[in-house]
């Protein structure tokens, strides 16, 4: 990609990190080659970041920020501001007179910024703030019509119109208008009138025809009482059909004097549920069913009510009801039940027709179709409102934002904390500053384990609340010995509140080149320890197990005699064959180091520690050169774009070790410290044992080959040495004269 503006570098973390230090550097986001951002995407929740701004610049909401968005977000922001220099400034508060008005956008939204001053008594105001635009309720406080689409029935200049607005309001539940108001929108508006129309005219299909509606508005009370009971009328005459057909039927179908009785042991009211589930009456062949007299008492009123709204008004005053009269009673009433099955309108039923009617022949929905359409005229300003507050937060919020996104500027400069960054945890005398907030720490740690850190995952929960939270925490200092799950801590939040903190998880990883060089060391120690208790466990269970038996088997009279002790030959010959190993590689390392020359026994000493710590501190050095930030931001959510090493001096110094202040006094006298072992008299027993090791090697001549000849033990010594030898005797040489005078 070409491009027209002159950047500016850092390097931090082994890569280098544009510096977005001016209005332009925003600008011209879009120029700057997406392989040199430090982010391509971040989640919009779980950071120390203002959820609402994040909202605004996640332009699809689907929880995550892009960089296509924020390239977005920074051109509308600069765009609207007659400095953008102002934009780095990060100011909660945003000057009238910086709003750049030279555009449409721009100028709409001076006017909206000025507007809401207004409506808030601020007309004098020059600047504007968050809490000047985060009550709506109060900024449309003084007006009926917001640009919304709601009317609330305050709108409405006359009573009919605002008690109809008032009744669609309880017909179908009202919509909240950007003042605070009950009102109603364009669709609850449509929806309520085209119920009204549809009621209306399912009435029309049945006024004035008889055979729909025979009693005109009471056929509906009719219909309703024959429903009532139509379940039990049809079983008594079922029942007395049935009786007809073999009279031996009818003691079991008025049910057998047992249920009665089983009845009688209980109390009983009039509508138990036992008796309304007996016949309506006393079962025969061709009976008529009683209607006053005769009757289950649980169905009396019913069947009272049946006489009166519907047999009585279609039938004629009858004291019964014959089968064939109740077959004509249901058939004049089917047309009835078949309209009301297709009813529609039933939202608007209750207000009645007589009401609906008028709602609709009067003038209501042409007045309301008014105000609505006045209100959404008004929509263009009340979006600038939402643009003002938008402008407001971008002021704010946009450079950080981008200085922790395009770069992590605040994370490397150890000044500001990251907006990754959740708070600081206080545990096992260390402080760490890199922790994050976590949803599910196993899934987490599947990725974050990548990033070669030591990583701890912590619990926190505020019992005052219950609020809960779950971080990971890096320890980069100090050692692991008493890192454990279960450890409890302090974790203090970015807001200063305060939260008990457990460890739940360790993903282990080396923290120091010193904790690396002692590790070996301290796993010997760990392990010969293990295996002690281990074998310190056992014997204590054999010698409880023995006690159990002795104990068990002193029921006899005579005391039987106390058992010998039985020595653990398993762990004699364990602990037998540690120390011969042991032994003997110490003995021949030893012989081998005193078969040394004087000044190579201590280099003999380094090589072997060396040869012990050297592997673990190689390979702490090459992982703590590798840790890197990258797996753990993406196991959050993050596209992080750069390998973000945290390298051995910077990882240092997101963990601090406990240390005294400066000019503390020391009170060093401990009065229950634990005895003190001569440690001056064992350096000197080690320093003698140094000589009297370097004597006797000199003694027995191990040392002649470095020394000047008059210091050799056997120049000193002389033929006492152990090392001397005596000369060999050569025989004298005979001339050739001696020879042949032999």
């Amino acid at each position: 990609m070409a491009t027209t503006h002159t950047w500016k570098f850092f390097r931090a973390g082994g890569f280098d990190q544009v510096k977005l230090e001016t209005g332009a550097d925003l600008a011209s986001l879009d120029q700057l080659d997406q392989k040199l951002w430090v982010a391509l995407a971040c989640p919009t929740r779980g950071l120390e970041f203002d959820n609402r701004t994040l909202d605004l610049i996640d332009a699809d909401k689907d929880g995550r920020v892009r960089a296509p968005e924020v390239i977005a977000a920074a051109k509308w922001a600069t765009s609207l501001l007659k400095n953008p220099d102002d934009l780095v400034k990060g100011s909660p508060s945003l000057a009238l007179a910086a709003i750049n008005d030279a555009t449409p956008e721009g100028k709409q939204i001076l006017a909206s910024a000025k507007q809401i001053l207004a409506n808030l008594g601020k007309t004098d105001a020059a600047t504007i703030d968050l809490a000047d635009t985060a009550d709506t309720a109060k900024i449309f406080a003084a007006t009926n019509f917001n640009g919304d689409g709601v009317i609330p029935a305050d709108a409405a200049s006359d009573d009919a119109t605002k008690a109809v607005i008032g009744e669609i309001i309880a017909t179908f539940g009202a919509e909240a208008d950007r003042s605070g108001k009950p009102g109603i929108g364009q669709a609850k508006f449509d929806a309520f009138f085209a119920e009204a129309e549809a009621h209306s005219n399912w009435w029309k299909q049945a006024e004035g025809d008889k055979t729909i509606l025979p009693l005109g508005e009471a056929t509906a009370a009719a219909a309703a009482a024959v429903k009532v009971v139509k379940t039990k009328v049809d079983d008594f005459f079922a029942r007395c059909r049935l009786a007809a057909f073999d009279v031996r039927a009818i003691a079991a179908l008025n049910r057998e004097e047992k249920e009665y009785l089983a009845l009688a042991a209980k109390d009983l009211t009039i509508t138990s549920a036992e008796i309304a589930a007996l016949p309506l009456a006393q079962i025969a062949a061709h009976k008529a069913l009683p209607l006053r007299e005769g009757v289950n008492p649980a169905w009396a009123a019913a069947l009272a009510n049946l006489q009166a709204a519907a047999i009585k008004p279609l039938l004629g005053d009858h004291p019964v009801l014959t089968e064939a009269d109740w077959s004509a009673l249901t058939a004049k009433l089917a047309p009835f039940e078949a309209w009301a099955t297709g009813k529609v309108g039933a939202k608007v039923e209750a207000l009645g027709l007589k009401r609906i009617r008028e709602i609709l022949a009067g003038a209501a929905k042409e007045k309301i179709t008014t105000l609505i359409a006045r209100d959404k005229a008004l929509e263009p300003e009340a979006n600038a409102i939402a643009a003002v507050e938008k402008l407001i937060r971008f002021n704010r919020d946009l450079h950080t934002l981008c200085v922790n996104f395009v770069s992590f500027k605040n994370f490397y400069s150890r000044r500001t904390p990251a907006i990754f960054q959740a708070g600081r945890l206080f545990l096992d005398q260390r402080s760490c500053d890199l922790c994050l907030t976590v949803e599910d720490a196993g899934r987490h740690a599947t990725m974050a384990g990548l990033a070669g850190a030591y990583l701890a995952y912590v619990d926190c929960v505020r019992k005052a609340t219950g609020e809960k939270l779950s971080i990971v925490a890096i320890f980069s200092q100090g050692d692991d010995d008493n890192l454990m799950v279960g450890r409890n801590g302090i974790f203090y939040d970015r807001k200063g509140r305060d939260f008990d903190a457990t460890i739940t998880k360790i993903i282990a990883n080396p923290i120091s080149l010193r904790q690396a060089f002692w590790s070996p060391y301290k796993k010997f120690v760990r392990m010969i320890d293990e295996q002690v208790a281990k074998r310190a466990a056992a014997a204590d269970s054999v010698v409880s197990a023995n006690l159990s038996a002795t104990a068990a088997g002193t029921v006899s009279a005579t005391p039987a005699a106390p058992p010998k002790s039985k020595i653990d030959t398993g762990t004699l010959a364990a602990i037998g064959l540690v120390l011969t190993t042991l032994m003997g590689a110490l003995g021949t390392i030893f012989a081998k180091i005193l078969g040394l020359e004087w000044w190579q026994i201590p280099l003999a000493f380094v090589a072997i520690i060396l040869a012990i710590s050297l592997p673990s501190v190689i390979i702490a050095w090459l992982k703590l050169h590798k840790r890197n930030l990258g797996p753990i931001l993406d196991a959050n959510g993050w596209a992080v774009n750069a390998k973000a090493k945290m390298n051995v001096p910077f990882g240092t110094s997101l963990t601090q070790i406990a240390i005294l202040p400066p000019g503390s006094q020391r009170d060093l006298v401990d009065p229950f410290a634990e005895k003190k072992k001569p440690w001056g008299l064992y350096v000197t027993l080690l320093v003698i044992a140094g000589i009297l090791f370097l004597a006797l090697g000199w003694y027995l001549g191990k040392l002649d080959g470095s020394l000047p000849q008059k210091f050799k033990s056997t120049s000193v010594l002389g033929s006492g040495a152990p090392a001397y030898v005596a000369p060999a005797i050569t025989p004298p040489v005979l001339s050739t004269n001696a020879v042949l005078a032999k």
